[in-house]
């Protein structure tokens, strides 16, 4: 654009038209707004020449340009000569332009010292200046900074605009802090600010990454309502979150809606479809929705056929990963790193280390490709151990170091699980010495497979040895290191150190799950000798094993309320569901109401043997205390209680459920819900993509 305004202007010139001086300051402004601020300052020099002065605006626009091609140092000069001279001097468009620019190049320090020197040139930060550097430093995770900088710009008379606002919800939204996005939207339009499109796709974002479908789907009823036209990316975020809670078939119902609303599925759409079905084990889906990407003449990417061959790898299909894999190339789709490590980590998986030998062969031969990652030879190195293939782990270490490859904290963990599990202790401790020596600190993963190591090895005290190094190192024990630890000391035979273990969790936070506490169980077990083994743990234990339990672990600092929930589902696991039901109502008495991981376990274990009146139930309880179901959760009760004709209590069950969220607008978002919780989902969504396919083949109107 900005040379084609200056061809105009140079015809203008040779047909004899005398341009004004808002005829050059156009020229000069489009010429640096597409990148050509050489160019601009040329001409900018040859008007002058002719009698033009050089004002503020013509010198921003310089500034501008500079800082769009990221040349900071350039902007700067052109801003000092501006402060510098009498003619031109500075304004608050020309500080909030070079602020962006040094923000867009991390230099955020020294934007914020431009920002204190405003005051020097009689200029004030503008509600402009405060939303580049609110966005900067919400893009550096300060979200504090950002509310402080808000604070700050209302004290100095400057109000935050719809723009400001949507950078704090984004910023809030990233970080997970989805109640005070909510309260900063809520703010918003208490100021009498409308909300735009993309200030309602952040928030949706948001919801939907935190799995808040309903609320999400409660701001799409919200924009509609407010006539505020959701576009393609609100369509896209909101399949994306019913993906992300393993709801493909829900996700692409909303085609439907996309093409009422007038707007074309874009390549991303069926990216996120393929992804989520994958994801699911739906794979006959997800390469439906590949072969449609063709038909729409849209042209396909790496992502779809690598989120497809990775899934085909996981599954051991990988004649199909590898035929796909040709397709992908002779269309001329480049496979990355990602690409080629979910192909050879298939074969690696299916025991076919010759197959992947020779795709690593065939990367390593070709000219154009880089590894940026240890992640492949970490998948050979895994497998070469796995297969008890000895040697030959050093050697492909060695061949990721000739090509310059820097072996990672994954690296030495599979390498420290492979000499623990052949017993060689010794060597362990040296690999383990030599990665701090390099500079890779060990993690917990590390920890934990050494930990491991001992421990099968009969060396507990050497195991407590590393435990203790953890905490003195700042590395934090996860459930897993601590479980290996207490099943150790089971075995063993000393129940009481096992339970010291236990101690040592609950002391740093470390919450223990229903493997930790079954190995104790299993402990408590054997020390009355009754039949022991994991599968029957909860067949041969009684009332009086659960009360000495309780005791016991309620003196080891763990609370009733977990031991209740591990009790409770462990009956149900075994089929003792009359007293898993009485153990329930029990706890609810002693006042210990099971969280919502909890009710979530017991109202998909209901699901599962179709008790769905017992659902409702318990579902309404749950609303009782302050307790929101998994979408997961009403999704199978829903679905239960639609397939008994009971329509009417599906109904009082949404209703229920969006007043217990908050949801303000129920009618406009039932439509939603109950549309989320139809059937035949995979004949309506070939319906869906041939409606889609057929959109896409009608004559286009020529304009």
């Amino acid at each position: 654009m900005g040379l084609v305004v200056f061809k105009v202007y140079e015809k203008m010139v040779k047909d004899g038209f005398v341009l004004g001086v808002v005829d050059y300051r156009t020229v000069a402004n489009a010429l640096c707004k597409d990148g050509f601020v050489r160019e601009g300052e040329m001409f900018v020099t040859r008007v002058v020449k002719y009698g033009f002065g050089v004002d503020v605006y013509v010198a921003s626009s310089l500034v501008l340009g500079y800082c769009r091609i990221g040349r900071v140092n350039e902007a700067w000069r052109v801003f000092d000569v501006m402060c510098e001279g009498d003619e031109c001097g500075v304004n608050e468009v020309t500080f909030t332009v070079l602020i962006h620019g040094l923000c867009e190049k991390g230099m955020v320090s020294e934007a914020f010292r431009l920002k204190e020197e405003m005051g020097v040139y009689g200029c004030r930060p503008t509600t402009r200046t405060y939303s580049v550097l609110i966005k900067a430093v919400c893009d550096m995770g300060l979200i504090d900074k950002a509310l402080c900088l808000v604070d700050e710009m209302v004290k100095k008379g400057c109000e935050p605009n719809v723009h400001t606002f949507t950078i704090l919800i984004d910023g809030l939204c990233k970080e997970g802090k989805i109640d005070e996005a909510n309260g900063m939207f809520r703010k918003m339009v208490k100021d009498g600010l409308t909300p735009g499109t993309v200030t309602c796709n952040a928030l949706i974002n948001g919801y939907c990454k935190e799995g808040k479908v309903v609320s999400a789907f409660e701001l799409l009823a919200l924009m509609e309502k407010r006539n505020s036209r959701p576009n393609i990316r609100t369509y896209n975020e909101l399949m994306d979150g019913l993906c992300r809670i393993g709801k493909p078939y829900k996700a692409m119902t909303l085609l439907r809606k996309i093409i009422d609303n007038g707007l074309r599925p874009e390549r991303l759409t069926y990216n996120i479809l393929i992804d989520g079905f994958c994801k699911e084990g739906q794979l006959d889906m997800a390469c439906r929705i590949l072969k449609s990407i063709d038909l729409l003449n849209l042209e396909s990417d790496g992502f779809a056929y690598t989120m497809l061959i990775d899934r085909l790898s996981k599954e051991g299909k990988l004649y199909q990963a590898n035929g796909l894999l040709g397709v992908m190339m002779k269309k001329g789709i480049e496979p990355d790193e990602v690409t080629f490590t979910a192909l050879i980590d298939g074969y690696c998986k299916d025991g076919k280390i010759g197959n992947a030998v020779r795709v690593l062969d065939t990367i390593v031969r070709s000219k154009n490709f880089t590894f940026t990652s240890p992640h492949i030879f970490n998948s050979m190195i895994d497998t070469f151990i796995k297969v008890k293939k000895l040697g030959q782990e050093n050697a492909m270490l060695g061949k990721m170091l000739k090509h310059g490859v820097t072996p990672s904290v994954v690296t030495y963990t599979i390498l420290l699980d492979g000499l623990c599990q052949t017993g060689d202790i010794n060597r362990s401790l040296e690999v383990f010495e030599l990665m701090k020596r390099c500079n890779c600190p060990p993690n917990v993963y590390t920890f934990t497979v050494l930990i491991d190591g001992f421990c099968q090895n009969g060396k507990l005290e050497g195991a407590v040895k590393l435990l203790q190094t953890m905490y003195n190192t700042g590395v934090t024990p996860n459930v897993i290191t601590y479980a290996i630890l207490i099943r150790a000391y089971v075995k063993d035979g000393d129940f009481e150190r096992a339970f010291d273990i236990l101690n040592d969790m609950v002391i740093y936070k470390c919450q223990p799950n229903s493997e930790t506490l079954s190995a104790l169980l299993e402990g408590l077990i054997l020390s009355k000798r009754v039949t022991s083994g994991s599968l029957t743990v909860f067949i041969d234990t009684g009332a009086t094993h659960f009360a000495e339990f309780l005791q016991k672990a309620k003196k080891h600092g763990v609370g009733d309320s977990d031991i209740y929930s591990f009790w409770i589902m462990g009956l149900y696991k075994v089929g003792r569901i009359h007293e898993g039901d009485e153990l329930v109502q029990e706890m609810v008495k002693n006042g210990y109401f099971p969280d919502v991981s909890m009710c979530s376990q017991i109202v998909e274990h209901l699901c599962r043997v179709g008790r769905y009146d017992d659902c409702s139930k318990w579902m309404k309880q749950m609303f009782d205390h302050g307790i929101m179901p998994s979408f997961a959760s009403y999704c199978s009760i829903v679905q239960g209680l639609q397939m008994e004709g009971k329509i009417h209590e599906v109904q009082d069950l949404l209703i229920d459920l969006l007043c217990k969220a908050g949801i303000e607008d129920i009618d406009g978002v039932i439509a939603y819900m109950e549309s989320l919780m139809s059937f035949n989902e995979h004949d309506e969504c070939l319906k869906l993509l041939k409606v889609v396919e057929e959109l896409n083949q009608q004559e286009r109107p020529i304009i």
